[in-house]
């Protein structure tokens, strides 16, 4: 790696959204037996200066995030830009190479093909979609030079880091594969890319468990800790459906994730907390 110690190029994994669409962290979710933050991270650490991991104010003391060297979005800020732009304000003498921490499908040769074709002359270096033919800006490298045209931006009102890029200078490269840049959002995104063999990997999954009403007469036990290769709640039940001889179909509980009502294809994590809920009776 030849980068200037007076301009130094530091990496950014963005981890603040709330993933509202997939109803749990995506940067938790594991793609090749790792959380894809911890692959993210790993794959611009190695070609950067200093890497950092983007939260907000309410996720410092994650511990997944927690592990990293972070930048915290400013009070009344959200999204992408600001993520962009806390960076930048950390540190305006560098270059900030900004990646979305949920992109499995990514790989190191990508990286180092954008790396490689990097035009520093511009405000940005960017792949273009392979969708649509946009910029896509969230796996872009940032020269300092940008800070101050994204400041203005952003006080005119501006929210979208990829129209940005279409009303600046930047270099724009053809998409490397693809696939490479497809974010994966929601549990049904998550299940089609697992499909892919080189995403699929099951490891034990160490899972905490509650049972109420008849669920918990049946199994003899209000809570347990188990070891799982499953992978959703809808699985999980099966499985214990069977172990268990549960009398309630799926269609009668609700289930909740580390205290959240969530949907039974909703992707299971290790540590997770899950609970299944029967009807309340006497209603």
């Amino acid at each position: 790696m030849t980068l200037s110690a007076e301009r130094p190029l530091f990496g950014l994994v963005l981890a603040g959204g709330h993933s509202r669409r997939m109803q749990r962290d995506k940067a938790a979710l594991a793609y090749a037996g790792q959380p894809q933050l911890t692959r993210a991270m790993a794959q611009l650490a190695s070609l950067t200066d200093q890497c950092f991991v983007s939260v907000r104010p309410d996720q410092v003391n994650e511990p997944l995030r927690a592990q990293w060297p972070q930048i915290i979005d400013r009070e009344g800020e959200s999204g992408p830009l600001a993520g962009i732009r806390a960076a930048q304000a950390y540190a305006p003498h560098a270059a900030w190479w900004v990646l979305a921490c949920d992109l499995p499908r990514l790989e190191p040769a990508a990286l180092e093909h954008l790396l490689a074709k990097r035009d520093s002359s511009q405000f940005a270096t960017c792949y273009l979609s392979a969708h649509d033919g946009l910029p896509e800006p969230l796996c872009t490298l940032y020269e300092p030079a940008s800070a101050p045209a994204l400041e203005q931006y952003a006080r005119n009102g501006g929210r979208c880091p990829r129209k940005f890029l279409l009303t600046h200078p930047v270099c724009t490269l053809e998409p490397f594969s693809p696939e490479a840049l497809d974010n994966i959002n929601s549990a049904d995104e998550y299940w089609q890319a697992m499909q892919d063999s080189r995403l699929h990997h099951a490891p034990a999954r160490r899972l905490t468990l509650k049972y109420f009403a008849v669920l918990r007469e049946q199994a003899g036990r209000s809570s347990e800790t188990i070891e799982t290769e499953t992978s959703s709640a809808a699985a999980l039940y099966a499985e214990l459906r069977a172990k268990y001889d549960f009398t309630l179909p799926e269609a009668m509980l609700k289930v909740a994730i580390n205290g959240e009502f969530t949907d039974w294809s909703t992707p299971l994590a290790d540590g997770d907390e899950v609970v299944f809920i029967p009807p309340v009776a006497g209603g």
